[in-house]
Order: C-alpha cells, then structure tokens, then sequence
C-alpha cells in the first residue's frame, strides 16, 4: 500500500493493485490450510506478494522455485529485503539437489586418483582443492573460476546412486548434510521443483524425505512443474550413469587393493558396450520414439549387451559383498541400474510412454507415466495442507482446468488471475530480427548481440 515500509528499503516502489489482493490471498490460503492457484502477469510483483503472507503466517514454509538461479535470487536478494520490511527474525534456509555440494569424500578419492584426466580437469580439481579449505557451505554456485558444465563437478559430488550415507567416513563434515539439518531448523526453506519432486519420487522408494515437514507450500514457476513431476515419477538410465558406475568401481577396486581380477575386465566391457550403443544411435542430437529402437534389430542386441555386461559386473561385485564399503555402495548401484535398464527395455505398459534421447557423447532411456495426477495428489496431501501455486502462465484465457487436471486439483482449489500492470501497447516494442542462425548454433548468442545492439 501507499504507507508500505518498502518504500525506506526499495527505490522506486510503487503500489500495485493485483500484488496486494494476491497477498491477501495467499495469507488466507495459508492460514486456512487451502488450495489457491494464482495467476499474475509480469510486473505483478509476485514474489514480494508470497514472502511477505509467509513470513508474517508463523507457519513453516517452504518455497519452491524454477530454477537453482531463481533460488539464489529469491534466498539472497528478496527474502532479506522482505525481513527488513516485516521488522522481525526470521529464520530462514537455502536447500538445493545434493550435486549442488562438494561430496569431500569423493573430492578426496579424485585427488588420490587423479589418472587420466586432462589438463582442464587436473586445473579445476586444484581450484576445487584450494576451494574446499575455505567455504563453508560447499555450493558449487560459490565457485565461479570453474564453468557450471566443467567435466570435474561429476566427480566431486554426489548423486544418490554413489553417496556412501551414514557409511561415509566424512559424514559429520559433510555439506549436505549441514544444509539438510538447516532446513530442519529453519521457518523459511527455499527449493526448486527437481528438489521437490525428488523428494516425492525418493519417499515411494522407502529412502525417507529430503525435505523437512512444512505446513505450507508455495510453489513459483508453476507452470514449470507438472513436466518436472512427470520426470520423476518415472524412471530413466544414461549413458553417464552407466560410464560413472564404472569409473566408481574401478577407482573403489584400486583403493580397497583386492586381489581377485575379473571386476576391471567387467567394467571395461560394460563401458564398451554403452560406447557401440551410443554409435548405433547415430551422430544427430535428438528425441525419438522407442518404436524406433524397437524396430532396428541392431540397436535391441546393443541393448541387450548394455543389460547383460550389468548383470555381469553385478556377479563380480557379488563375491566380495561386505568385504569393502565402496565396492558394496558399487554393487548396490549396479543392481538399481539393471533393474530400471531391463524394466525400460521390456516394459509394455500402455499407460506409459517410452523414447530416447541422444546428447552429443551420451544417451538417456526413459519411461513416464501417461497420467501422474493421482500419484501427485498423494504426495501433496503427505507433506502439507495448505498450497499455493503461481506464475505467469498459467490459465488459458481464464480457464485453470487443464493445469489442475495435470496435477489433481479439484473443485476446491481457489483460482485468481490478475493481468499485469504494464501498458504493453505503449512501452514495450516487439522486435524479430531476420536470418538468425538456429538457437543451438555455437554463434547464437553472439549474432543475437549484433542484431540488437543497433
């Protein structure tokens, strides 16, 4: 409103009709423990219009964003501007997917096991190195020195598949697990939909929540998440999945120095067998129907090595079950990895839709469900009662229906739509430059610049 304390913290600040009824609204969503769906135009101001009815509702919420960059700017930018306007503590906490942390026990392993890497990688393993002694949150986003899609990161963090958990002999100095006992702790959490999601698919699994209990939800981006869900409520294999079990095992098999062969000569051939698969692919980047793998005899057989050299390494592994931590975290993956690989390949289930996908050095196999409404419904209704979700986009014309039948949402769900603020006709000029080249093009960035400059 026009007396708003944001006015002292916040030049500029104008009052806008739409952001104070979508705080009254998602107050009374949060205190009444009820479904709301909030649509809210550019320039609405929706993120000041959802912190504030949280950090004044004394409810433990959690707010989940697009993006792990949305995040940092919710967390860093607007929740403190927020906390000086409301004039009281609050405590409040950034929680993001564990390959977002330095894992200091595999940085270690690296460091013991540096063979083979090239001269970038051997450059940023050092920056990691001098990095680890000094943070103490172990972001990655802190450190800037080395690129977000650097070959390295892989290797220095963690992912469920090879995190060691309790058995880890760096378990009490572990980031993650600081950054989970903050959450636990804190009023105000700030996530992101692949957080959020995993945290549904993993509870099924029975490896208990990532995400502490909360008495509401704010989920921004919405329009973002029912794709997202779809993802994780059903099951995928890659190519870098497969390689990273194989490069685990032998570097767990040199450390625990066994003397039995036969483990290296199962991990060779198992990564043989992704390499031929990946070449039958072809060389183009692309989506393609499982039909198509279906239909080629060559690509099946290729699978079926990819299966078989799995079930191989797994007979390996077996023999010396219990005899060292690694290895045993190794064979653990090895079986996950059979299992969803051979349960895509033969998975006949007209409910579901299978394809793959190939990157320029990888592949990923996938399978979702057609329908995950029923599946989302449940989750919901485990980890809060009161959520409200909020975007941009999200009606078509004023119809909220095809949003709520993708996740569940009945009658009872509250649906607001407020248009943006801006005069688009008068202060806003549509521009499409001719002869771009296509948006993957190495030169894209690059030719839009010198297309808008002038």
């Amino acid at each position: 409103g026009e007396s708003s304390p944001l006015k002292e913290f916040l030049p500029g600040f104008q009052p806008r009709a739409g952001q104070a009824w979508m705080a009254e609204a998602v107050a009374e969503a949060i205190a009444e423990s009820g479904k709301l769906i909030v649509e809210a135009g550019t320039g609405t101001g929706k993120t000041f219009a959802y912190l504030l009815p949280a950090l004044l509702s004394d409810r433990k919420t959690i707010i989940s964003t697009g993006t792990k960059a949305l995040q940092d700017q919710l967390y860093h930018r607007d929740l403190p501007l927020i906390g000086k306007a409301v004039g009281r503590p609050v405590k409040t906490a950034l929680l993001k997917g564990r390959a977002n942390y330095l894992c200091i026990h595999r940085l270690e392993s690296t460091l013991q096991d540096s063979r083979g890497h090239g001269r970038d990688n051997l450059r940023w393993l050092l920056k990691v190195r001098d990095w680890s002694g000094l943070t103490e949150r172990g972001d990655i986003s802190e450190l800037g020195d080395v690129p977000e899609d650097a070959a390295i990161w892989p290797l220095v963090t963690s992912t469920t598949d090879n995190c060691l958990g309790q058995q880890c002999p760096d378990h009490s100095s572990c980031h993650l697990v600081e950054a989970r006992r903050a959450a636990q702790e804190a009023d105000l959490v700030v996530i992101n939909h692949h957080l959020l999601c995993a945290d549904f698919a993993l509870k099924d699994e029975g490896f208990g929540e990532l995400l502490p209990m909360a008495d509401a939800f704010i989920v921004d981006e919405a329009h973002q998440l029912p794709d997202t869900a779809n993802q994780f409520f059903g099951l995928s294999v890659s190519a870098r999945q497969l390689q990273e079990l194989t490069r685990d095992t032998q570097i767990a098999w040199r450390q625990a120095a066994m003397k039995q062969s036969g483990i290296v000569e199962a991990c060779e051939i198992l990564d043989r067998a992704v390499r031929d698969f990946r070449l039958l692919l072809g060389m183009n980047e692309r989506r393609a129907p499982w039909k198509e793998l279906q239909q080629d005899e060559r690509l099946q057989l290729a699978l079926d090595t990819v299966i078989d050299s799995l079930q191989e390494l797994a007979s390996r592994l077996e023999v010396l079950e219990g005899s060292d931590k690694g290895l045993d975290s190794c064979l653990e993956r090895c079986r996950q990895l059979h299992v969803i690989t051979e349960r895509i390949a033969s998975d006949e289930d007209s409910n579901k839709v299978r394809w793959y996908e190939t990157t320029r050095l990888g592949f990923r196999l996938s399978q979702t469900p057609l329908d995950i409404a029923d599946s989302f419904q449940q989750q919901m209704w485990r980890h809060a009662q009161a959520w409200i979700f909020t975007s941009a986009t999200l009606a078509v014309g004023d119809d909220f229906s095809h949003f709520c039948t993708q996740l569940g949402l009945g009658e009872e769900t509250r649906t607001e739509k407020w248009d943006s603020p801006f005069d688009y006709a008068r202060q806003a000029l549509w521009y499409v430059p001719k002869g771009l080249v296509e948006p993957r093009h190495d030169a894209f960035v690059e030719r839009v610049v010198e297309a808008a400059l002038p």
